[in-house]
Order: C-alpha cells, then structure tokens, then sequence
C-alpha cells in the first residue's frame, strides 16, 4: 500500500492577552491603550486575522479581565475564539491557551503560532513566510532579527564587560511550534521557559530562526506608544 498522505496543514493563533502591563505606565493594561485610534490588541488581532492560513484565533485573557469586549470590535468572520484562562506567568498563560485549543479541535500536530499582543506592527506578510518555512521542518521556529547593537554585561550601573554579539538574535512572535510537542516542552520546562522557544530548547531541540523587521518590536516602554503610533500612520499613508 502506498504511504498515507501527510495531513492537511492547520495553524491556528493563540495570543496571550492576560498580562497589566505595568512598565508601560498606562492607566489600563497596555494592550488596551488606543494606538492611531484603535487599541493595540485590535491591530494585532487585524493582521492574524488577514492570514488566510490560520484556522482560528484565540485570545487568552485574564480571568478578571472586563475590558476586552467593551474596547475591541473583532474582525469580521467566526475565527476568534476568547477565553479568560490566563495565568501569572505567559507561560501559564499559553499553556493554558494551548488546553483551549484542544478543547475546540485542535490536534497535538496542529501548528500553533504563539504572538505577543503587544506586537502590534506585525505585518500579515512576516507571518506568512513564517508559515511557509515552518510548515515542513520537524521542529518549528521563530520570527526573529540578528542584534546590531554593541550589549554590554552591566553590575551596580556600571558596564563589566562588552560581551560578543556574532550569531546573537533577538526573538520576536508569533513563535510557531506543533500543539503536542509544545504544551509539553511548556510543562517540562516550568520557570524556565521565557518564551516558546526557549521551552521547546528545553527538550535539546533547535527551533528554526526566520528573519523579521525591526518594526516588529513590543511596546514595553511609555516611549514605545508614540513609536508605533508613527509607523501606523506612516503605513496609512502608503495605502492613501
């Protein structure tokens, strides 16, 4: 008998959305902060939504949480799904997200891109070519940019040492990794998981890096607002 045929590919977006943003220094948590008339989970929400490839979209919120649905207006369509399952951590968070998703259908072989809501400058176009190198590697991968600044090791706010920066990336989101693997790698990894792919490292794996663009940053810092701001209208210009 011939080979089965692999199955279908099917991603589907969870974004962790149940953080307070505190370093910010907004009166609301971040995510909910207008940028160029809309809150910034509202245009993260916008560019997955134009991702034909994604199947669904959940939105992992506070358990507390009382502002999602007052300030954001979903796109269009029956792909989003919300859910109040946050936890203390992101992690906790996207573990919990992930348990979501299965309880709506998705797969331990599912691909899942993990994205930050707070990365709102995320172009439609950046994670389609993720999904295009990812859809065939046995592990998955990342959005990310190879750092061009100098890093230095600091103690008591002075420098100690100015470290090297070749083969140095900073990650960005969305992360793309298989549901099963990565609620797994999640659970084992514990504390140690600052993001996706540092969980899935964990487990001796190397996740495939896929360059981004600087203007996929996340809003931390009050500074970062008027930032994005910019750019936001800087791209409504282009389309003018």
């Amino acid at each position: 008998m011939p080979p089965a045929p692999p199955p279908a590919l099917r991603c589907f977006a969870l974004v962790p959305c149940a953080g307070s943003g505190t370093r910010a220094g907004a009166p609301v948590p971040k995510q909910y902060v207008e940028i160029d008339g809309a809150p910034m989970v509202a245009h993260t929400l916008a560019a997955l939504a134009a991702v034909a490839r994604i199947k669904l979209i959940l939105v992992a919120l506070a358990p507390g949480d009382e502002e999602f649905e007052r300030r954001v207006d979903l796109p269009g369509g029956k792909r989003f799904k919300v859910a109040r399952c946050g936890g203390a951590s992101r992690a906790e968070t996207v573990a919990a997200g992930l348990a979501q998703l299965v309880k709506i259908g998705a797969r331990a072989d599912d691909w899942v891109l993990v994205h930050d809501a707070a990365r709102c400058l995320v172009r439609p176009e950046w994670i389609d070519r993720l999904i295009d190198v990812c859809a065939d590697d046995p592990v998955g991968g990342l959005l990310a940019m190879p750092v061009a600044d100098t890093l230095k090791r600091e103690s008591t706010g002075r420098v100690m040492a100015t470290l090297p920066r070749d083969g140095i990336w900073q990650a960005q989101t969305p992360q793309m990794f298989r549901l099963g693997p990565l609620a797994d790698a999640l659970d084992n990894a514990g504390a140690n998981a600052t993001d996706e792919a540092s969980a899935i490292e964990w487990q001796g794996l190397s996740p495939r890096l896929v360059p981004g663009s600087s203007e996929n940053f996340k809003i931390t810092q009050p500074d970062d607002f008027a930032l994005a701001e910019a750019v936001l209208r800087a791209r409504r210009k282009e389309l003018a």
